[in-house]
């Protein structure tokens, strides 16, 4: 995060340039892979942090063209084990990247597929450019046959009076939130529920504009190529906690939510979003599916304008 409520990509200044009011779908080029992609800006260079063998990393100087930099866990944490047994290698989740209290924070998540034997762990620089990430251990877990939600999918945010949340949570009994201690970046006090749905519900990223707090979430299926039926959702809320409702007044915790991007023809299943908004203007991260590369995650983003006090491309 930069200076508000998320990180991801796109501050007021791109190249020497102000944001566009128009929406715009940005013509991206060199290594495109990601899944799940958390995106920051620091100084001049762009970041995107996405699931994969010890957190993948890319780097752009534009925000355009992108390289592959190098991954940011390189041996596994001890804990790792203990809350996650059947965990194996590096093999790492949907992390978030904030700057917040003048260092980097990496919220990340170890799992399995389908289980919800999870946990959300972090891990802290002083800069992303030096790299000098310290794993700061355990934040939340969950355990399969003790807890009804899922410890994936963190999400870093703040309210409309600087205090931290986490927000957080896949399938199972839904999307969760936890208020932060702001010294120690982990949970104080009790867990809730912001949003569920039978079909599925994940990736969550909370943005706060104009009154109003933006839940996006992903719903339905990922990770089956150009099978996957994932979709970018959302609802609304004024206050942090709740209630979120879609477009039509239903409640997110009633399985309901409005969907903003279900993707095309060449993008299919778009999830795993990541929203920032500076200065009057919003941008969303995602990967698509790409029908053209058989079935392979990439990068998209798009600016994000709000009509009536709703998103929209």
């Amino acid at each position: 995060m930069q200076s508000i409520f998320r990180k991801a990509l796109l501050a007021a200044a791109l190249a020497g340039t102000t944001l566009s009011a128009a929406a715009e779908h940005w013509a991206l080029s060199g290594d495109l892979g990601v899944h799940d992609p958390a995106i920051i800006k620091e100084g001049n260079t762009w970041w995107t942090f996405s699931t994969g063998e010890g957190i993948q990393v890319l780097y752009s100087g534009d925000g355009k063209a992108w390289s592959r930099g190098v991954k940011v866990i390189g041996s596994r944490p001890s804990w790792w084990s203990t809350y996650v047994p059947k965990h194996s290698g590096l093999d790492v989740w949907a992390p978030d990247v904030v700057n917040y209290n003048g260092k980097v924070w990496l919220y990340y998540s170890i799992s399995t597929f389908g289980s919800n034997t999870s946990a959300i762990g972090l891990a802290s620089a002083t800069s992303i450019a030096k790299g000098d990430w310290s794993d700061k251990g355990k934040v939340i877990s969950t355990k399969a046959g003790s807890n009804d939600y899922n410890a994936i999918d963190p999400n870093f945010t703040l309210d409309a009076s600087g205090q931290p949340y986490l927000v957080f949570g896949s399938w199972f009994s839904g999307i969760k939130i936890v208020k932060l201690d702001k010294s120690t970046m982990k949970p104080t006090g009790s867990v809730s529920t912001i949003a569920k749905r039978s079909g599925g519900i994940e990736g969550p990223a909370i943005v706060y504009r104009d009154g109003y707090y933006y839940l996006f979430v992903s719903i339905d299926k990922c990770c089956s190529g150009t099978s996957s039926t994932y979709k970018v959702a959302y609802g609304r809320a004024t206050k942090i906690t709740g209630p979120y409702v879609d477009k039509n007044g239903n409640k997110m915790t009633d399985g309901y939510s409005s969907v903003l991007d279900a993707g095309n023809s060449r993008w299919v299943g778009p999830g795993g979003q990541d929203i920032y908004r500076e200065n009057g203007y919003s941008i969303i991260a995602r990967h698509a599916y790409d029908a053209t590369a058989n079935g392979a995650p990439k990068l998209l983003i798009s600016d994000l304008k709000f009509s009536g006090g709703w998103p929209t491309y």
